[in-house]
């Protein structure tokens, strides 16, 4: 009597790897689901063609994962661009564009009706998803000049300002529909009505906060916050508030405005606030979804603790502002 050999139950299930990958990440799906996930695009991942698309994608898989994701961008790169055409001179102080009113009105024209409509155009080729808007738009961000320390003096940067208030409840209604807000990093001052730039990495850590966000992600262009640059290229992978503190005044100029906004969302009742490396593809997914995250987190202080610092310093070479120092 012969016998027919029975079939391995999973020999042509040759997908079954893809739906372990897809059960491994059900606890981080569950335990991020309807949290609000804001993004700070810029970097390498602004001018990239194969990391824009990446970009988009992960933010899309995050709505569609059932997480709210808003999206707060610069622009570096494409600004200096334009203003090389028009013979204009890019400055930076303290890690901040120095913003004359010419080049305030070519900040303003890249911003909103470049860098914003082609990631609007890049998020939407998945679907009628993001809507863009700038800080200017029903008060969302309200603006009063800024000065940069330099030395310990204070220096005039033009048209750049900090964030004084902000309104999130148009945010907030295009969370409610579904949608995802794309933000340009320019606001209106409630003293002189003059527009200002507004640093990307500053807004997107006022828009956390003031949508009490869960998490706050900086893309940029190194690793992470290094922990001894340039003798070492070892990556901090975890710290606290009080630790990034007094790191803050060893750290390179274009790394300050970044950390400090990770400082300050934390403080004001961010979750996390990430820096995160942008020249990886899919690394928001990375760092959302795996154990193996691909920068530098920041967490507050737990209660009474008191630790000291395990770094010495970082780098980032900011949005036109030069080489690791």
């Amino acid at each position: 009597m012969t016998t027919t050999p029975q079939k391995s139950p999973t020999r042509k299930h040759t997908a079954l790897p893809k739906a372990r990958i897809l059960v491994e990440a059900l606890p981080w799906l569950t335990r991020h689901h309807g949290k609000t996930i804001v993004i700070k695009f810029g970097g390498n991942a602004m001018v990239d063609e194969e990391l824009k698309a990446a970009f988009a994608q992960d933010v899309v898989f995050l709505r569609h994962a059932g997480l709210r994701p808003v999206v707060v961008h610069g622009g570096g790169p494409q600004i200096n661009a334009q203003l090389d055409r028009l013979g204009l001179t890019s400055e930076f102080r303290a890690g901040l564009r120095v913003t004359t009113p010419e080049t305030m009105d070519v900040v303003r024209m890249v911003l909103a009706g470049q860098v914003q409509r082609e990631l609007v155009g890049l998020l939407n080729r998945h679907g009628p998803l993001a809507v863009g808007m700038t800080g200017e738009d029903a008060h969302l961000m309200t603006a009063t000049k800024r000065y940069a320390q330099v030395d310990g003096e204070p220096v005039d940067l033009g048209r750049v300002g900090d964030i004084t208030a902000t309104d999130t409840g148009a945010i907030e209604a295009l969370l409610d529909d579904g949608r995802i807000p794309v933000i340009s990093s320019i606001a209106r001052s409630a003293d002189d009505h003059h527009v200002y730039n507004v640093n990307a990495d500053t807004a997107a850590a006022a828009v956390a906060a003031a949508l009490g966000a869960e998490t706050l992600m900086v893309l940029t262009d190194v690793e992470g916050l290094y922990a001894d640059w340039p003798t070492s290229d070892e990556v901090i992978s975890r710290l606290t508030v009080g630790e990034l503190e007094r790191l803050l005044p060893e750290l390179a100029s274009g790394m300050v405005p970044k950390m400090e906004g990770c400082l300050h969302a934390v403080r004001n009742g961010v979750g996390t606030a990430r820096v995160i490396d942008g020249r990886v593809q899919h690394a928001i997914l990375l760092e959302i979804f795996t154990d193996e995250g691909v920068g530098t987190m920041v967490v507050p202080d737990p209660p009474g603790a008191d630790h000291t610092p395990h770094a010495t310093g970082s780098t980032d070479n900011g949005e036109g502002t030069g080489q690791p120092s």
